[in-house]
């Protein structure tokens, strides 16, 4: 074992979604680069097609027929909890719940799959609802500021996770710049708490957040 806690099993990825950006920029690793997953594929091929190398690599290593059924197969070879990473609808959290996910992710892939798809936090609500607490909701993207920590858990996340804050400061100045980026985090969640009258995580409720449901339906009274 590696110290390992949970299986995060992205669902939301059978297909890749087309990266424009990737396109434009003629995706590829620097050449003194080397990720072990695209030792065999050639990136050079994107030269001569319309994809990116990013979407050659997914098309040949990705199992379009994956489903449901899958999710139960795989707790029969670990003995991990599996979060299922990719949940924006209640449709989807029942049958998170049904085929035994011990958690799930609310995500989009950073928005990147699918044009006009929902912010994750738009479909916490929603996704939270359903659970009914039977099993722990958490957020993934858009995560830049403690208010937004505060926002999710108001909403019904058990937590968040943090993606691109972490890697730019990783980037900016390695363990250091992490440590400090995760403690402005925490300050900024610290002084929401405080501004909102909330002492504990447990006093953050529903009636801290206005969304823009709660607009409309004041609107119609």
């Amino acid at each position: 074992m590696a110290g390992f806690k949970a299986i995060a099993l992205t669902v939301d990825t059978p297909i890749l979604g087309r990266r424009e950006a990737d396109i434009k920029n003629r995706f590829a690793l620097p050449p003194h680069l080397v990720l072990k997953n695209f030792q065999a594929l050639d990136l050079g091929t994107m030269d001569k097609t319309n994809d990116s190398g990013l979407a050659s690599y997914v098309a040949g290593q990705v199992d379009r027929t994956l489903s449901w059924k899958d999710v139960k197969w795989l707790q029969t070879i670990t003995s991990l909890p599996i979060l299922v990473k990719g949940i924006v609808t209640a449709e989807d959290t029942r049958l998170a719940i049904e085929y035994g996910a011990a958690g799930i992710i609310v995500s989009n892939h950073g928005a990147r799959q699918l044009d006009y798809v929902p912010a994750t936090i738009s479909c916490l609500e929603e996704v939270a609802r359903e659970a009914k607490g039977r099993l722990p909701v958490f957020l993934d993207g858009g995560v830049r500021r403690g208010t937004d920590v505060f926002k999710a858990l108001a909403l019904g996340a058990s937590g968040v996770f943090i993606g691109r804050p972490v890697l730019f400061s990783l980037a900016v100045d390695g363990e250091a710049g992490v440590r400090k980026v995760l403690q402005m985090l925490r300050d900024e969640l610290e002084l929401t708490m405080a501004l909102s009258g909330c002492t504990s995580l447990r006093e953050i409720t529903r009636a801290h957040v206005i969304t823009d449901s709660d607009r409309i339906g004041r609107s119609r009274l």
